[in-house]
């Protein structure tokens, strides 16, 4: 592979011959390359090499092989984790190695997770990506309303800083969408210099990060290939000064849900990608967010959404899926949830509080994870808010998938 930055931020690559346009991303699902180019506004022009390399790598890795070129020198040390974690040589070697700087900043995305991670940080600036068009690749997605994302960022009253970028055209298939999880970060990596960053927070909470998520193996993974800071991603980008930070990573989507809701920006919180006026009400994201909203808020559901839509209907089998841990959560909680759609689930699950009351603290080795110049802010935060997990409930996060959880 073969990387070429023009001007500020257009990111150009050819591949190699062992390079293919069919690959895999880190979390192992498959995608398919559609163009070789994209670009980013609203980034300097003089950010350091590494972070160039970096947010080109966010683009480029799953189809890369054995070997990127890169336009300018790298440092040794992020030669040396590329090769270590992603198996591929990396140059031309000579740049000094990029320090951290003195701020952390948050990847803003608006929905739930995002704003209870930044509450927790009420003095860090905001870096949001927003999906704008490709001058050459048709949209098919465009009901995703990423506009709407933006004007809802910029009403939060935050140190705010938005990157367009049409990255996400690079995708054939599935979809237009990161080719890497880690390319939501493609501009802040560019403008970390600018903004003194040594830190970027991300609002992935326990399911992302400890029990496997939507395209894991349902089960708990404390080596965590995409945010464990001790996996290959974590370790590149704390190569490049730029430390992988998870706020949230010990809490789950219900205490994200409450915080968010509770915090100065509930106004602006928004998960759903295709609502203009407020959440659309179709669409999975809505369906799955709204029976969190209900369970902690303790009222009936409220979702027009048929036991036919694929979206209900994939929770109506037989766990393990993606979630289910939220799915009992929402179960255990909503008042007369027998009369919906989700009623055939429950023959599923243990739907006593007490089996699902682990899912309301948090898993104390998430703050141990956290970069030391920002864990003290967030452990208090924690402490004040959210309470640890006991040591039973410690137990259920780590027999997470192995049938002695429930």
């Amino acid at each position: 592979m073969r990387v070429t930055w023009t001007g500020a931020a257009q990111l150009s690559f050819r591949l190699d011959p062992e390079d293919e346009i069919t690959g895999r991303a880190s979390d192992d699902y498959p995608i398919k390359l559609s163009i070789n180019s994209c670009s980013i506004t609203g980034v300097p022009e003089d950010a350091h090499p590494d972070l160039y390399a970096l947010a080109a790598w966010t683009v480029v890795a799953p189809w890369t092989r054995r070997r990127v070129t890169f336009d300018r020198a790298i440092s040794a040390e992020l030669a040396e984790v590329l090769h270590d974690g992603f198996g591929v040589e990396a140059g031309p070697v000579g740049a000094e190695r990029r320090r951290p700087g003195a701020r952390l900043a948050i990847s803003y995305s608006g929905g739930a997770d995002s704003v209870a991670a930044a509450t927790m940080y009420p003095d860090a600036p905001f870096v949001h990506f927003q999906r704008v068009a490709h001058p050459r690749v048709p949209n098919r997605w465009s009901h995703y309303r990423s506009d709407v994302l933006a004007k809802l960022a910029a009403k939060t009253g935050r140190e705010l800083t938005t990157v367009g970028s049409d990255l996400e055209y690079t995708l054939a298939e599935p979809r237009p969408g990161y080719p890497e999880h880690h390319a939501v970060a493609a501009g802040a990596l560019l403008l970390a210099d600018q903004l003194d960053l040594g830190g970027l927070g991300f609002g992935y909470e326990l399911g992302s990060r400890w029990l496997g998520g939507d395209r894991y193996l349902g089960r708990f993974t404390p080596d965590n290939p995409m945010w464990a800071p001790h996996g290959r991603w974590g370790r590149l980008f704390a190569a490049a000064g730029l430390h992988i930070v998870l706020p949230v990573g010990g809490v789950s989507e219900a205490v994200t849900m409450r915080l968010a809701l509770g915090s100065p920006l509930r106004e602006q919180v928004r998960w759903c990608l295709q609502g203009v006026d407020g959440p659309c009400r179709k669409c999975g994201k809505c369906f799955y967010k709204e029976l969190i909203q209900a369970a902690v808020e303790r009222r009936p559901l409220d979702s027009p959404m048929k036991a036919e839509h694929p979206s209900v209907r994939k929770y109506l089998k037989k766990p393990p899926y993606g979630g289910q841990e939220m799915i009992q959560y929402g179960l255990s909680r909503v008042p007369g949830i027998e009369k919906t759609v989700l009623a055939p689930a429950l023959d599923y699950f243990d739907v006593s509080e007490e089996a699902t009351s682990w899912l309301d603290h948090c898993y104390p080795p998430a703050l141990a994870e956290i970069p030391e110049p920002w864990r003290a802010e967030a452990a208090a935060f924690v402490e004040a808010n959210v309470g640890l997990m006991t040591e039973s409930e410690v137990r259920q996060v780590e027999t997470w998938g192995s049938g002695a959880e429930a």
